[in-house]
């Protein structure tokens, strides 16, 4: 008795085979522009984002829809999307009058593409654990809007700060951005916050 031969299959794709690339960490802010869940507001320039892992009860993320890395990228006449950046946070803002902001750039971002913070000073934030978290918003690892943008209408270029730099800010002692206040460690500057967020 015949026996049918056996079918033959295509031998598997090799591509298909192999797990989907996962993007990295650093890229993840591209795939929070889309976010449905984090998007506040978007137009043809600009989106503004929350914070996926806020350092304060208020915190945004304004990012170009233009690809630019980092500050190092951008050329002097990208000063006006910097203002535009700025000047919709400060719209945003308007809707918590009783909210202090400030508006700036880490030094050294761990995200990659370009995005002004716009951060509430009372930094009440279970995100906000370390010492690193804290001095890379209270040292001058934080770069304010308009120091940003003077500094790229003036030079042509942003001038930021070594990585070695950049490390000895981040690893600074703790001081309270309000007052003279140099706590031992993040629990007693977190105790020690809830002072002036309640005065």
């Amino acid at each position: 008795m015949a026996t049918a031969a056996p079918s033959k299959r295509p031998a598997p794709d090799a591509t298909s085979l192999q797990p989907a690339k996962k993007t990295h960490w650093s890229q993840g802010l591209l795939a929070s522009m889309n976010d449905p869940n984090l998007v506040v507001l978007s137009d043809d320039r600009i989106v503004i984002i929350k914070d996926k892992y806020p350092k304060a009860r208020y915190h945004f993320l304004c990012i170009p829809k233009i690809n630019v890395k980092n500050l190092k990228s951008l050329k002097r006449e990208q000063s006006e999307l910097l203002r535009y950046m700025e000047e919709h946070s400060r719209i945003l803002a308007a809707k918590y009058p009783h909210v202090e902001f400030r508006y700036g750039y880490h030094a050294i971002p761990s995200m990659s593409q370009l995005h002004l913070h716009m951060i509430s000073q009372d930094f009440d934030s279970p995100c906000l654990k370390t010492k690193r978290h804290w001095n890379s918003f209270n040292t001058r690892y934080f770069l304010d809007s308009a120091d940003v943008i003077r500094c790229l209408e003036e030079r042509g270029m942003v001038v930021t700060m070594t990585p070695l730099a950049g490390e000895k800010l981040l690893d600074q002692p703790l001081k309270c951005h309000k007052c003279i206040y140099s706590p031992q460690n993040m629990p007693k500057l977190k105790q020690h916050l809830y002072k002036h967020i309640n005065n």
